[in-house]
């Protein structure tokens, strides 16, 4: 194996290791179970780069990173990747009520509109039995 692919393989498993940590095993493993030929190459590239390098750099925690993730896709309106990270969150112990401040303040730079989504969203997934 050349230091090329030694180093995609390391950024692998790293990645592997905090998408595991961050979304839980049973998110991961549903994603794990619908890779096709098709998706492969970009599962890859998200495990390596985003999980690998990204949550990986030193500088925030997991848990600021976990905000401004919330806050972005609040921003953007992406309902499906922001009501997993909320309940991502929750379940990795980030307290509703902070949840929720980051939530107001997005709100703010970022839409009414959204922001009383994500607010629906965050609702729900504090309700759902855990």
């Amino acid at each position: 194996m050349s230091a090329y692919e030694e180093g995609r393989a390391a950024a692998y498993d790293k990645g592997m290791a905090n998408r595991r940590a961050v979304l839980g095993d049973a998110h991961v493993d549903r994603a794990i179970e619908k890779q096709t030929p098709v998706t492969a190459p970009f599962q890859d590239f998200i495990t390596r780069t985003a999980w690998g390098d990204v949550w990986e750099r030193p500088g925030l925690d997991h848990t600021q990173r976990r905000l401004i993730t919330i806050a972005i896709l609040t921003a953007v309106g992406n309902d499906g990747e922001l009501d997993m990270h909320l309940r991502a969150a929750l379940r990795a112990g980030v307290d509703a009520d902070l949840l929720g401040e980051v939530l107001l303040h997005t709100a703010i730079y970022a839409g009414v509109p959204n922001s009383n989504h994500a607010f629906k969203l965050l609702d729900a997934a504090v309700r759902e039995p855990s």
